[in-house]
Order: C-alpha cells, then sequence, then structure tokens
C-alpha cells in the first residue's frame, strides 16, 4: 500500500517582518543639540548652588529660626487680703478690666465695727494722755505745798523753841529758890511739867518738819515719774496714742480691702470665686493675664545659640493671625537651664545604650506693646521666632 509522499520541497510559513514605524527613534541627527541642554542643565545647578551659599552666607547664617516659641506672661493673682463672705462678683472669664476696676466685694460688716472700737481706742487713749499731763500739774501743785508745809513746821519748831527756852529758864529760876523755901513744890513741878512739855513740843515741830520733807520728796519723786510718761512728746507723738491710730490706720485698711479691685490692666482669666463663698487671706480667686504685657520663650537648639545676645532683635509671626502680620522684640535673656534639667526627675543618661538628644534652652523675647494692641495675642499660642545674630558675628 502506497503511503503519501510528502513533499521534502515545502518551505515553512514565513515569519511577520516588523513594521519601522513601531521602533523607537533614535536621535542622532543632533547630537549636539542634547549635549548644549545637559550644559545647560549643569549651568542652571550651578547658579543655584552659587546663589544658596551666598543666601546662607549673607542671610541664612546671620539669622536663627524656630518654630518651637510659644506666647508667655507675668500673669497676676487676684486674691482677697482680709476673710469675708463673697457678696458680689462684677467680672467673669475673657472679661478685659483696667488697674482699679472693682472685681468683687467681701461682706465688710465685722470691719466696720473693727474700725469704730479701733477710733474708741484712738480717742481713750488721748484721754488717757490729756489725765497724765494734768496729774502732772496736779503733782507738781502738791510738791509746791509740801514745800509751803516745811516752812509751816519749821515756824511751829522756832515757836516750840522758844517755849522750851521760857520753860528752862523758868523752872531754873524756880529750882535756885527751892533751897530757900522762896517757891512752893507745887511750882516747881508746875515748872517742870511746863519744862519737858516744852521739849516735847520742839521733838514734835521737829518730827513735823522731817515729815513735810519726806512728803514733798515723795511729790517730787510722783512729778517726776508721771513727767517721764509725757517728757519730749505732745498728744499728736505719744507711743500710746501714736499705737491707738496705728491700729485705726490698720482697721480702715482691712476695710477698703473688702473691696478687691484689679492691680493690673489685662483679661480675666481661671475666675473660680462665687457669690456666698468665704474667702481667707491668700485664697486665689481669679486670675488677670497682661495681654499689652506678654512675652515669647523660644525653644532655641543649643547649636543655635552661640551667637544669641541679649539686646538682639528678633522678628515673629503667630499661628493666629498668619505670615501677614510680623511681630517685633528684642532678646532679654535666657533661661538658667533647659527644660530637661528643672524638671521634677531630671534625667539621668548614665546609662550603657545612652543616645544623644539635642537639648533646648528657652530664650525670652519681649514683644512691642503697640504692635499687641494692634494685634492681640493669648497666653500659649504658638510662634515663628527668628534672631537677627548678624551684629554679633
Amino acid at each position: 500500500m502506497d503511503t503519501p509522499s510528502h513533499d521534502s520541497d515545502q518551505t515553512p510559513a514565513e515569519e511577520p517582518k516588523a513594521d519601522p514605524k513601531d521602533s523607537p527613534k533614535v536621535d542622532t541627527a543632533n547630537p549636539g543639540k542634547r549635549k548644549r541642554l545637559l550644559l545647560i542643565f549643569a549651568a542652571v545647578l550651578v547658579v543655584i548652588a552659587v546663589l544658596y551659599f551666598i543666601y546662607d552666607s549673607l542671610v541664612l547664617s546671620k539669622r536663627v529660626t524656630t518654630d518651637n516659641a510659644y506666647v508667655a506672661a507675668e500673669t497676676a493673682q487676684v486674691m482677697p487680703l482680709v476673710s469675708g463672705q463673697v457678696i458680689a462678683v462684677t467680672v467673669s472669664n475673657t472679661q478685659t478690666v483696667k488697674r482699679g476696676q472693682v472685681l468683687m466685694r467681701l461682706d465688710d460688716a465685722d470691719l466696720q465695727i473693727a474700725v469704730a472700737q479701733a477710733e474708741a481706742d484712738l480717742a481713750g487713749a488721748e484721754r488717757r494722755y490729756g489725765q497724765t499731763a494734768a496729774t502732772g500739774d496736779a503733782l507738781q501743785a502738791q510738791a509746791n505745798a509740801r514745800g509751803a508745809d516745811i516752812g509751816a513746821a519749821r515756824a511751829q519748831l522756832l515757836l516750840a523753841q522758844g517755849n522750851l527756852d521760857r520753860a528752862q529758864i523758868d523752872y531754873q529760876r524756880r529750882q535756885a529758890l527751892v533751897a530757900a523755901g522762896a517757891v512752893s513744890g507745887d511750882e516747881v513741878t508746875a515748872a517742870t511739867n511746863a519744862l519737858r512739855t516744852a521739849r516735847a513740843n520742839v521733838a514734835i515741830a521737829q518730827a513735823g518738819i522731817a515729815q513735810a520733807t519726806a512728803t514733798r520728796a515723795s511729790a517730787l519723786e510722783d512729778r517726776a515719774a508721771n513727767t517721764a510718761l509725757t517728757r519730749g512728746t505732745t498728744r499728736d507723738n505719744a507711743p500710746e496714742v501714736l499705737a491707738a491710730r496705728a491700729k485705726l490706720r490698720q482697721a480702715r485698711l482691712d476695710l477698703s480691702r473688702a473691696v478687691v479691685r484689679a492691680p493690673i490692666d489685662g483679661v480675666i482669666s481661671q475666675r473660680n470665686v462665687q457669690i456666698g463663698q468665704r474667702l481667707a487671706p491668700g485664697t486665689a480667686a481669679m486670675v488677670i493675664v497682661p495681654v499689652d504685657q506678654l512675652y515669647v520663650d523660644a525653644n532655641y537648639k543649643e547649636g543655635q545659640l552661640q551667637h544669641v545676645r541679649v539686646g538682639q532683635h528678633a522678628t515673629l509671626i503667630s499661628d493666629l493671625h498668619g505670615d501677614d502680620v510680623v511681630y517685633h522684640g528684642r532678646v532679654v535673656g535666657l533661661a538658667g537651664g533647659t527644660g530637661a534639667s528643672s524638671a521634677l526627675i531630671p534625667a539621668q543618661n548614665a546609662t550603657g545604650n545612652w543616645i544623644k538628644v539635642v537639648q533646648r534652652l528657652p530664650v525670652r523675647i519681649a514683644l512691642d506693646p503697640k504692635e499687641l494692641r494692634d494685634h492681640p495675642l493669648r497666653v500659649g499660642l504658638s510662634m515663628d521666632a527668628e534672631i537677627d545674630i548678624s551684629g554679633d558675628r
């Protein structure tokens, strides 16, 4: 059986030819143009690098910036200086107040009683001083009277001495006549008794002089003691009067403190007092933030502080007002330590796996009060701070 024969001359199917339009075009016609483009691109990069170097040398290197800055202020704590029950509160949180404006009132009934008592004590002290001065004059009069008593006692002594001399002579005469029997015994006895009486009267007169002298000395001592209480003083500057007057001033001062006033201009914050509440001296009632006396604490990295000095000028931008409002300030001080060093538990890096962490130091920048009035800020807001250090380089 014949098998069909195969044509050995049969050619394989031809592969489809690629379309020349589908192959990528290679610009081999103008290689110089591509070279010029590369040179222009390289020149642009060099110019940009040079411009950045110049900008960094002339501008960036003379300024240090940070966005880790926040608004702060020296707030005023409002607290009563006397105890009492709150009967009125005239302000609320976010309210703007002026210095001297009434913030709250305390019940002053007890304080008014204290003022009345102090006034009575002052009047009593003035009267006691007047009484002491009058007593001194009376004691001087008594001393003068005791001097007159001494004169009277001396006169009595002279009289008694004269009676004694007369009785002595009478007694001697009768005693001389006793031997002759010219006088009776009764006469001698009477003369003897008269002599004794005269002597006793002399002794009494001498004792009267001594008593009058002692009384006058006592009166003079009383006068000296009284004079010591008023010497060099008047009713206006007597110590007791001054003490009573000081107590009266204190009572009046306490009465005035029943009305609590704003110590500074600012905005009320953290008000935590209500009507009817009884406050003790020193109890924090509210806080006043002086919005026109704000400053910024900018936390700069330690590597940025080499040329930062007090007095350098700074510009600041707040997130609140945006880039359209630029604040101007001045560096007034650098903190004495970093925030980590001032923490309750300072960081301890004495470990084997210690990793250095760049520290930040607060730099205080005072703001222009006029700019603050035109564009108010609030404590705690974020700021971008830039300090011009060109003057230190």
